[in-house]
């Protein structure tokens, strides 16, 4: 579990296929206090250390996550939204983050607001990917809290803090970028889609 709370940025610094697989090897300011078989989120995305190289780690990154996240489109010199899995006991000051990415979106635009920054992003529209003005949602990995929310579509606000130490601050219009949509809303509108099915026999 995570608590999209960015805790640093990491260097990709190696790519290598191997068969569907692909293992990325990461260059971070907390390899020294990692562990094999640690979680770690990288924009979003939960991966597994499977080897720790002095000031490098390595991570595999299987199809199915290919498939359904950025990753497998980076380059080497991309700079990864950084976060350790959360301590039982700590504060946790985003929300409940799971780093199993929903959907891809697309970043629309990026306006300046004299001392923040307003992101519209879109994305596919299903009944599990909701948002609603003042949740949560995970973009990149960082937990935000929703402007504007519209069918396949929303805003975000982001503080200088948080995009002058994420990645944010390299995005352009245009980019993608991995969305994990608020865990109890979607088991809410599985529930509702279940009781809505069983009221009407479809």
């Amino acid at each position: 579990m995570f608590t999209g709370i960015i805790e640093a940025q990491g260097e990709l610094v190696g790519l290598r296929r191997e068969g569907t697989n692909l293992h990325l090897s990461v260059r971070a300011p907390f390899v020294n206090a990692l562990q094999v078989d640690q979680s770690v989120s990288h924009d979003g995305v939960c991966l597994t250390v499977v080897d720790i190289k002095e000031d490098l780690y390595i991570v595999t990154a299987i199809d199915e996550t290919l498939q359904k996240t950025t990753l497998g489109t980076l380059a080497l010199g991309h700079r990864f939204n950084l976060e350790r899995c959360a301590v039982v006991g700590d504060r946790i000051d985003g929300h409940v983050v799971q780093g199993h990415v929903d959907v891809t979106g697309n970043l629309q635009s990026i306006s300046s607001r004299d001392g923040s920054w307003v992101l519209t992003i879109t994305h596919p529209a299903g009944p599990e990917w909701l948002t609603v003005p003042k949740g949560s949602i995970a973009v990149q990995g960082i937990s935000l809290t929703v402007v504007d929310s519209a069918p396949g579509e929303f805003t975000v606000a982001i503080i200088p803090y948080t995009w002058e130490h994420t990645n944010l601050h390299r995005s352009l219009p245009g980019t993608s970028v991995n969305l994990e949509f608020d865990v109890m809303g979607k088991y809410v509108a599985r529930l509702l889609d279940a009781h809505l099915s069983a009221r009407t026999g479809v």
